[in-house]
This record gives C-alpha cells, sequence and structure tokens, in this order.
C-alpha cells in the first residue's frame, strides 16, 4: 500500500515570519537561530535546519478531533518556509535520523494502534499500521520529546 507522508502547511505561521522578539512572545512564540544539524527540524519542510537559520518554537494543535486524543505540542518551524513536504512512498532524511512514536487514529481520531520505531525501519510501520482498514491516518513524532513531526495518509 502506497502512503503520503506530509509537512505541515505553511500558511498558517506566515504571520509569524519575521515578528519581533515581544511579538512572538504575545503570541506564545519564540525565535532560535539553529546551532546545530541534526537538532532543529523544521514540520513545514521536514527537513533539519541548517546551523545560523531561523526558526520558532511555537504550540501546535495537530490533533484537532474532539475526543479524548485532542493534542497539542511544541513544534519547529523554519522562518520563512514556504514549500510544505509532500511526496508518496518516500521517508525524508529528518525521520529516518530518529527515534519515532507512530501512532494510528481512525477517522473519528480514535487512536487504534501505536508503536516506536527507529527511523530507517519507519516505511515497514508504516504498511503494518496501514495493514489494519480500521486506521485512516497516521501521526509521527519525535519519541524522545515528544514532539509531533508529519502526517501519513493512504494513497
Amino acid at each position: 500500500m502506497s502512503f503520503r507522508i506530509t509537512g505541515l502547511d505553511p500558511a498558517p505561521f506566515k504571520p509569524l515570519f519575521g515578528l519581533s522578539e515581544a511579538e512572538l512572545s504575545n503570541a506564545r512564540a519564540m525565535r532560535y537561530i539553529a546551532d546545530q544539524t541534526p537538532g532543529f527540524p523544521d514540520r513545514v519542510s521536514l527537513k533539519d535546519v541548517e546551523p545560523g537559520q531561523a526558526v520558532l518554537l511555537l504550540n501546535f494543535m495537530h490533533q484537532p478531533a474532539q475526543t479524548p486524543y485532542q493534542a497539542s505540542h511544541a513544534i519547529f518551524i523554519r522562518e520563512g518556509m514556504t514549500q510544505r513536504h509532500d511526496q508518496i512512498d518516500a521517508v525524508p532524511e529528518s525521520l529516518r535520523l530518529r527515534l519515532l512514536s507512530v501512532r494510528g487514529f481512525d477517522n473519528k481520531g480514535l487512536m487504534i494502534d501505536a508503536d516506536v520505531v527507529e527511523g530507517p525501519q519507519l516505511e515497514s510501520l508504516i504498511r503494518k499500521l496501514f495493514s489494519n482498514p480500521v486506521i485512516d491516518y497516521l501521526h509521527i513524532h519525535y519519541a524522545k520529546r515528544g514532539c509531533y513531526a508529519a502526517r501519513v495518509d493512504k494513497v
């Protein structure tokens, strides 16, 4: 079964780009300058930001379903990013480098199954979880910090 991994739509984050530190603080966000790679994974492009590039740290509701699994967490967005990752049957390098938690949800937003996997084995876990016909989509999280990373849909 084919799958599609997508980054976040950059449009909701554009109003934050270029804000002062005080304005970002009022929006419950912070600016960082990346000082290493990997270390600052952008959730729009699904690439690790290069040292010297600016990222915004903000809270993002990644699971808006009106269920007990509704959730938000801190994420990094590369400041100025406009191109969203959207590929079929391809795992971005930023996911391959990390320990991941993968959670499978039904069409009502209820978690049906979950597992932890090293990045290089992500494709096989995606296919295993999607073999359950009740699972509609997956959320990938960086397992160590628990941050949302990307969404996976059946193709």
